[in-house]
């Protein structure tokens, strides 16, 4: 009689390993730990900035170096990626039609015009400036839309490199961070209210978190308003997200045409859909919001469970920044920041004064 040795058995006999993302991704379960961790002790932290910085400092260190370039890499990389995606996925669900009705018309235009002002500004001084890359376009959208989580879904459809957007969202995450130190010592000099400072905050702070411990500085109602203009740039991302994936799509019928049609066939099977299909879903969950149907627990579950997905995408981003390659074009990325920063925070003050 032949015996058959156990699956358990048979595997080690083979030298059986989990799959290779398996490492990664409990790297970056431990780094979204780590984050929370912080953001208990430091509350003015946000969860999202945490885990950005912890995962720079997991690709600079010494003894986590080498997991992380390594054998943790392609883990982290799908992090970055997949978990991004349903991250803003879920992300509709903090947005209905009704927040955006409440607001009026005046301010959600003037949401659009500090958007367009922002991402076009933006990127027209970044490509002046000779950025590498995407590193304009994705500099330009973080800043404009939603921090790094749009910079995560303008990349998954302009198939940007990697390394772009590693800087783009340690500079996105950078600024952001540091707006929720300078922006409460300014509502008082600029002369805004409570309601109008929170306005501002929402309209000139790049990722949700951010705004949300920027706002509370001046108050529930400085907080309510923030995160309800917050939330109107972060519908943008749908339009903005579909707006170049048909650029995408325009750029390789235009290649065809040159006559490049051995590498065009290979462009044609890689093109992205006009509308992603993260971005279908997040259309859906802010549908779904808008019926008033799902009960404060589920919203609440929704909500942690995007902020964790984020924040591991995030810590997988922030493991692939490279400070030492970062020193041939640092000054003019900080540059590009800081003049972005000036567009959006002057356009969106602006905006407040006309529409209060």
């Amino acid at each position: 009689m032949t015996l058959t040795a156990a699956p358990g058995r048979a595997r080690q006999a083979a030298g059986w390993r989990p799959p290779a993302p398996a490492y990664g991704l409990g790297l970056a379960v431990a780094g979204v730990a780590t984050a929370w961790g912080v953001h208990r002790l430091l509350p003015a932290v946000p969860l999202l900035t945490a885990a950005v910085v912890l995962g720079i400092t997991a690709a600079h260190l010494p003894g986590a170096r080498g997991l992380v370039r390594g054998v943790c890499r392609a883990g982290l990389s799908l992090a970055g990626k997949r978990l991004m995606r349903l991250g803003i996925v879920l992300l509709g669900l903090k947005l209905s039609l009704d927040d955006v009705l409440g607001l009026g018309w005046a301010t959600v235009a003037m949401v659009l015009g500090v958007v367009a002002a922002t991402f076009c500004g933006t990127w027209w001084l970044g490509r002046r400036m000779g950025l590498r890359g995407d590193q304009p376009l994705l500099i330009a959208t973080g800043y404009s839309i939603c921090g790094a989580s749009a910079i995560g879904a303008v990349s998954e459809v302009s198939d940007s490199d990697e390394r772009d957007v590693a800087t783009s969202v340690a500079l996105v995450t950078l600024c952001g961070t540091l707006a929720i130190a300078v922006l409460p010592l300014l509502q008082h000099p600029l002369g805004l209210g409570d309601e109008a400072f929170g306005r501002w905050v929402g309209a000139s702070v790049h990722d949700v978190g951010q705004v949300v411990a920027t706002a509370q500085t001046a108050g529930p109602s400085a907080l309510g308003d923030a995160v309800l203009v917050k939330l109107v740039r972060v519908a943008l991302l749908a339009p903005l997200v579909a707006v170049l994936a048909t650029s995408v799509r325009a750029r390789g019928r235009a290649k065809k045409a040159e006559g490049q049609a051995a590498q065009d066939e290979g462009a044609e099977r890689r093109r992205p859909p006009l509308v992603p299909l993260f971005v279908l879903g997040f259309l859906a969950m802010t549908a779904l919001r808008s019926t008033d149907v799902l009960s404060t627990t589920v919203l609440d579950t929704a909500a942690t469970a995007q902020e964790l997905l984020l924040a591991a995408a995030l810590f997988g981003l922030g493991s692939a920044v490279h400070l030492p390659s970062l020193t041939r074009t640092g000054a003019r990325v900080a540059a590009l920041g800081l003049c972005a920063w000036v567009v959006i925070a002057g356009a969106s003050y602006g905006g407040v004064l006309l529409t209060t």
